[in-house]
C-alpha cells in the first residue's frame, strides 16, 4: 500500500487547461500540415463569413473550420454530400475537448465528383420546370437599352462594348460584380433582381435585354453560374436574358435557364442586335422592291382599266340622246320665258293700279274715322261700367252699414255678456251671482246678476217689430 501511494504522489498534476494546451501542442507539432480526403457533412456558414463543417468517411468524422478570407477564395460552393480534399492544420479547440483541422485550401476530389453534383443539381431545377421552352422570352430584334453583368475588369466587358459598337450602338448599363469566389452568386443572382427592379422612373433606364458575361474558365471557376439562387434569378426574370458563360464548349446551367444563349460573350453581343449597315441595306432594298411592286401594281390596273375602257360605249353615243334634248329644251325656252314675263307683268299692273295714292288716302280716312267712332263707344261703354260698379259697391256698403250692431245700440239696445266674454241672448242662462258686461252704445258697465232667473215676458207689438231683433 506504502508503494502505490509512493507512486501516485510522484504523478504530476495539470491543470485542466495546462493539460488542453499541452495535447494541442502535441497535436500540431505532431501532424502539422495534413492533406484529408472525405466527405462534407453538416456544413454551416456563420454570421461571421466562417464556416464550419464535418469531413467523414465511412468510419470516422473529423471537424473542420475554414476561416472567412479562405472561404471568399474558393472558386465553388461546398455543399453536403462533396467528396472534397483538404489541406490546412490540425489543432484542438480546448474549449470542448474536440480536435479539428482549419482548413486552408479546399478543392473537389477530382471533376467526377464535381460533375455529378451537377448533374443531381440539373435534374431537380428541369423537374421544377425551370429548364422549359415555354418559358423563354423572344429577344428583342432592336434593344433601346442594354444591361450587363459581368466583372467590370477584364476583356468581357470590353469585348461586349467593342462589338455593340461597331454592329449597331446602343446605351449600355453595366452591372459589376464577382463572376467566380465566394459571393458570387448571390452578386449575380442580385444584379439580375435588381435590373428587373428598375421602372424606368428615375435617373437609370430599365433595359430591354440582359446579358450575363464571363470568360472561359475550369468547371470549378464556371461553379457561380451553376449555383441555384443564380439559376432561380435568371428564370424568375421578366427581362430577356442572354447567357455567355465561358468558350462555347463550356456548359453551365444557367445557359439553360436563359432565354438565349451565346457561345461566347463576343457572340452574346452580336445576337443582342442587327448589324446597321445590312439593316440599313435591308430597308432600302425593301424600299425599292416596294417602290417596283406599286410600279407595277399601278400598270396592271392602268392596263386592265384600259380594257376596260374599250368594252364601253363612245361618250358621244352616250351624250347624243340629251344633247337633242337640250337643243329641244334651248328653242321653247325663249317662249316660256316671254309668256312667264308677261304674265308677270300683268299681275304687277293689278296690283299698282290697287296701289294709287288717291285711294290708298281714302281707306287710311275711312280708318282714320272708323277708329274714332270705336274709341268714343270704348269709352262711353267704360264710363257707364265705371258708374254701375260704384252704384252697387255704395248700395253694399250701405247695406253692411245698416246691418252693423253698433247702430241697434245707437237706438237703445245693449249687448249683455257673461264672464267669458260670450252674449247672453236668454235670461234663463243668467246665474244669481254671474258677472256681467253690458255694451252700451257710448261704453261698458260692469254688472252682477242678483236674485232668481228672470223669466221670460211676452213680447209686445208695436210697429216697429218688423224690423226684429240682432241679439
Amino acid at each position: 500500500m506504502e508503494t502505490n501511494k509512493n507512486h501516485h504522489d510522484n504523478t504530476p498534476e495539470y491543470s485542466v487547461t495546462e493539460l488542453s494546451m499541452a495535447l494541442k501542442r502535441t497535436v500540431e507539432d505532431t501532424y502539422g500540415y495534413v492533406r484529408l480526403r472525405g466527405e462534407v457533412s453538416g456544413l454551416k456558414r456563420a454570421a461571421s463569413g466562417h464556416v464550419y463543417l464535418t469531413l467523414k468517411d465511412d468510419k470516422a468524422v473529423l471537424d473542420g473550420i475554414m476561416w472567412k478570407g479562405v472561404a471568399g477564395r474558393l472558386s465553388f460552393q461546398p455543399e453536403d454530400g462533396l467528396e472534397v480534399i483538404c489541406t490546412g492544420k490540425l489543432t484542438t479547440y480546448p474549449g470542448r475537448s474536440k480536435y479539428q483541422i482549419v482548413i486552408e485550401r479546399m478543392e473537389v476530389a477530382g471533376a467526377g465528383a464535381l460533375m455529378a453534383l451537377l448533374e443531381e443539381r440539373k435534374k431537380k431545377l428541369a423537374a421544377e420546370g425551370l429548364f422549359e421552352a415555354s418559358r423563354k422570352k423572344a429577344i428583342p430584334y432592336l434593344p433601346q437599352v442594354i444591361g450587363v453583368i459581368t466583372s467590370p475588369t477584364g476583356a468581357v466587358i470590353r469585348d461586349i462594348l467593342h462589338r455593340l459598337s461597331d454592329r449597331f450602338p446602343r446605351r449600355v448599363l453595366v452591372w459589376p460584380v464577382l463572376v467566380q469566389g465566394d459571393g458570387a452568386a448571390e452578386q449575380i443572382a442580385g444584379a439580375i433582381r435588381g435590373f428587373n427592379a428598375l421602372d424606368g422612373s428615375g435617373d437609370l433606364p430599365r433595359p430591354d435585354l440582359l446579358i450575363v458575361a464571363r470568360g472561359g474558365g475550369s468547371l470549378e471557376d464556371l461553379w457561380s453560374f451553376n449555383e441555384e439562387a443564380v439559376i432561380r434569378a435568371v428564370a424568375d426574370s421578366d427581362i430577356p436574358l442572354i447567357s455567355a458563360v465561358g468558350h462555347e464548349t463550356d456548359t453551365t446551367l444557367i445557359d439553360y435557364a436563359s432565354d438565349l444563349r451565346a457561345p461566347t460573350p463576343t457572340a452574346a453581343a452580336e445576337q443582342a442586335v442587327p448589324v446597321r449597315a445590312d439593316l440599313i441595306y435591308t430597308v432600302q432594298d425593301l424600299d425599292s422592291r416596294l417602290n417596283l411592286s406599286l410600279r407595277r401594281l399601278l400598270a396592271d390596273k392602268a392596263q386592265r382599266l384600259e380594257g376596260l375602257g374599250r368594252g364601253l360605249p363612245k361618250p358621244s353615243d352616250i351624250l347624243a340622246l340629251s344633247r337633242q334634248r337640250l337643243d329641244d329644251v334651248s328653242e321653247r325656252l325663249p317662249r316660256a320665258l316671254m309668256l312667264l314675263a308677261e304674265r308677270r307683268q300683268m299681275t304687277l299692273d293689278g296690283v299698282s293700279r290697287m296701289l294709287r295714292p288717291d285711294i290708298l288716302r281714302r281707306d287710311i280716312a275711312r280708318g282714320r274715322e272708323n277708329s274714332q267712332q270705336i274709341s268714343a263707344r270704348m269709352d262711353r261703354a267704360m264710363g257707364q261700367n265705371l258708374r254701375r260698379q260704384s252704384d252697387r259697391f255704395q248700395a253694399v256698403s250701405r247695406l253692411f252699414d245698416s246691418l252693423n250692431y253698433k247702430r241697434v245700440l245707437d237706438r237703445g239696445f245693449a249687448v249683455v255678456r257673461d264672464g267669458k266674454g260670450r252674449a247672453v241672448t236668454l235670461a234663463a242662462g243668467i246665474s244669481s251671482g254671474d258677472g256681467l258686461d253690458m255694451e252700451f252704445s257710448d261704453g261698458h258697465v260692469s254688472a252682477v246678476a242678483t236674485g232668481g232667473a228672470l223669466k221670460k215676458k211676452p213680447r209686445s207689438k208695436s210697429k216697429d217689430d218688423r224690423q226684429g231683433s240682432l241679439l
